[in-house]
């Protein structure tokens, strides 16, 4: 089940997003399945080691992702690691196919490598950091909308941090937890205490379903994502 939202879109068909060209990276993505699930693929300027976020569906489409990101650097494009944010089914579709096209090594949060089928080979946790040549990743542990959710963050040095949330923090809030009240205080406190405290309203927030949005943009609503409980 998607986690997105009440309000939030679905669409049937491929849709490309928006380039960031950063100073040391870029950050690509697409929109795949009937899910509007959102892959992401950060590649490294100087070396070609790449980074992709949630094979979810079309391993040919991610493929292809993978293949526009070579124009982003002199060197060979090359994946470093497939990180899955969450173990839920929609966001893991592609993942063997692509893994086993790429030869790429797999990560997920350590509290939901069990519910994934396709082997975990770097288990996650909070504050953990994955080096790769020309850029680092820090996990954010998000419990709540799976015990093992995880955010990523990369704090580019010469501008905003971009953070991908997977399905815990999307415009308008933050990822369901089936009425659950105890699932959705663990997600708001450790979206507030992990997330807004920590980082400046300027952060990009790039989440796994749908438009993006930043820290500041959605700041003001957290008293009152409290209040509803969702």
């Amino acid at each position: 089940m998607s986690a997105r939202p009440a309000g939030a879109h679905a669409y049937t068909v491929l849709m490309t997003g928006p380039l960031h060209d950063l100073s040391e990276l870029t950050i690509r993505s697409i929109s795949v399945s009937e899910m509007d699930n959102n892959v992401y693929v950060l590649t490294s300027r100087s070396s070609g080691a790449q980074v992709l976020i949630d094979a979810a569906d079309d391993a040919p489409a991610i493929l292809g992702l993978l293949a526009d990101a070579q124009e982003d650097t002199d060197a060979e494009a090359r994946v470093a690691l497939i990180v899955t944010t969450h173990s839920h089914w929609d966001h893991v579709r592609a993942l063997a196919e692509v893994r086993d096209a790429v030869r790429a090594r797999t990560a997920a949060g350590a509290d939901d490598v069990a519910e994934i089928a396709v082997p975990t080979d770097v288990p996650l946790r909070q504050g953990d950091v994955g080096s790769f040549e020309g850029f680092e990743l820090e996990a954010i542990h998000l419990r709540g909308h799976t015990p093992g959710s995880v955010a990523l963050l990369y704090q580019d040095p010469h501008g905003p941090a971009h953070l991908f949330t997977g399905d815990s923090l999307f415009p308008g809030g933050v990822g369901n937890t089936q009425g659950d009240p105890e699932r959705f205080a663990s997600l708001y406190g450790d979206v507030v205490a992990r997330i807004f405290d920590r980082l400046p309203d300027d952060t990009v927030v790039h989440p796994g379903h749908g438009r993006g949005t930043t820290l500041g943009a959605e700041r003001g609503s957290l008293g009152e994502w409290k209040q509803r409980g969702w």
